[in-house]
């Protein structure tokens, strides 16, 4: 397993930039009732922070192959709290390692997750996208949209702020809570615990775990790209980046 940031990694510090300034050029705007969503005193969001550091953790069994998933509820959403790791057709584990799927759970090509015909990794596919499209997430489960994942980017506080608070407060590379030391922050404030497992890319090659998380939505781009999700080791935030073929890890929520 490779233990240095990946040529992908310093490629994706482009792609993020372009693609965040394709998004504010060409991507409308999230709906109004989204971007006015009520904003906490700084006591309430500290009341609330706690709480949630301290929640009861769910868990849910997938009647398929009988994996239990911990689980967490962010506003009115309820997440799954950790990566998905079912054993789809075409699906990787990281370094092709079991004991990595167990970590971090699987990873899957767009069309793949959307449980969708491969021909959609480089067509546009968007007729095929139910509102609350099931893929290959459990039953009673979808694979998050764009906008639901800005849902909870807004609730928790913001995309400057994200990758800090959804991100475990170990297993990333140098990255943890305030008192531990390491130069990163990894606060995992909202039970949410992000994992960096890293990319399969579309040639066989695996990169970045331990230093990137990638996670799909449903939400096509153009013909050969649809939304991921992006959290760093060294950055607070998240991002929005665009593919199709290279595999990523899955995030199922709650219907």
């Amino acid at each position: 397993m490779r233990k240095t940031v990946s040529k992908f990694a310093l490629v994706a510090g482009v792609a993020l930039a372009l693609a965040f300034t394709t998004l504010t050029s060409c991507v409308s705007s999230p709906p109004a009732k989204t971007a006015a969503a009520p904003t906490l005193s700084q006591d309430s969001q500290s009341s609330l922070d706690t709480a949630l550091k301290t929640a009861t953790t769910l868990f849910f069994t997938d009647s398929r192959d009988g994996k239990n998933y911990k689980t967490v509820q962010i506003g009115e959403q309820v997440w799954m709290a950790e990566n998905l790791n079912y054993d789809a057709s075409g699906s990787n584990c990281y370094d092709n390692d079991p004991a990595n799927c167990a970590k971090y759970g699987r990873l899957y090509d767009w069309s793949t997750a959307m449980g969708f015909s491969p021909i959609c990794n480089i067509t546009v596919c968007s007729s095929q996208i139910q509102s609350k499209h099931k893929g290959i997430c459990p039953s009673g489960w979808h694979i998050p949209s764009q906008s639901e994942w800005d849902l909870m980017t807004v609730y928790i506080g913001g995309t400057n702020t994200e990758g800090r608070k959804l991100k475990a407060t170990n297993g990333w590379s140098n990255c943890g809570p305030s008192d531990s030391g390491k130069e990163f922050l990894c606060e995992g404030t909202y039970g949410f615990l992000a994992l960096p497992g890293g990319y399969r890319d579309s040639d066989g090659s695996f990169g970045n775990v331990g230093y990137f998380g990638y996670w799909w939505s449903t939400t096509e781009f153009i013909a050969l790209l649809a939304y991921n999700r992006i959290m760093s080791y060294n950055g607070d935030g998240a991002y929005w980046s665009q593919g199709k073929s290279n595999m990523f890890s899955m995030r199922c929520i709650q219907d």
